[in-house]
């Protein structure tokens, strides 16, 4: 029986609007070069963002701002990422997962700490799971100007929050956020 390692992680943790997604990928070959997503220029994310979409199985799986609001951000990110395990088209046997905490399945799992810079299925999820999720934040933008959503990508820069502080929050706001609740 062939071994099925996927790779998972999540972005947005900390940002202060739109959802944390995760990715799980399931590399079908070797990419040389992933690293970290936060480690890569906008522009070679998009690459191997390309480069793995073509050379594995992945899924993506997300916890929308009310989740979170609703059930804390490390259990909106577990959510995400038992979502995208749940999403692939296969069942792996093994998931390696970035950080400390694993999501509740009954798949073997290993958490790494620094596994987006170690692991390449990781790195590969860390990766498409960025630049979905920037991309994401992008198309928000359009609708949400205010805010620099496309500049920001949801986190609390200074225009951010003196957006927030002059608009108050918007429906893709995380309502239970320091910097979202103005005090």
């Amino acid at each position: 029986m062939k071994i099925i390692v996927a790779g998972i992680d999540e972005v947005g943790r900390g940002a202060l609007a739109g959802p944390v997604i995760a990715a799980a990928v399931i590399l079908e070959k070797n990419i040389s070069g992933l690293d970290d997503s936060k480690k890569l220029s906008p522009k070679k994310r998009s690459h191997f963002s390309d480069l793995i979409k073509n050379n594995s199985m992945y899924a993506f799986g997300s916890a929308s701002n009310n989740e979170i609001d609703d059930i804390n951000i490390l259990n909106a990110s577990l959510l995400a990422m038992k979502r995208a395990i749940l999403n692939l088209p296969v069942r792996p046997s093994m998931v390696l997962v970035d950080g400390t905490f694993k999501p509740d399945l009954d798949i073997p799992m290993r958490a790494i700490i620094g596994g987006d810079s170690s692991e390449n299925a990781i790195s590969a999820a860390s990766i498409i799971a960025k630049v979905y999720r920037d991309n994401l934040m992008i198309k928000y933008d359009s609708i949400f100007p205010v805010y620099d959503l496309k500049g920001n990508k949801g986190y609390g820069t200074k225009k951010h929050l003196e957006a927030l502080k002059n608009f108050g929050h918007c429906e893709i706001h995380r309502t239970t956020f320091n910097g979202v609740i103005i005090k």
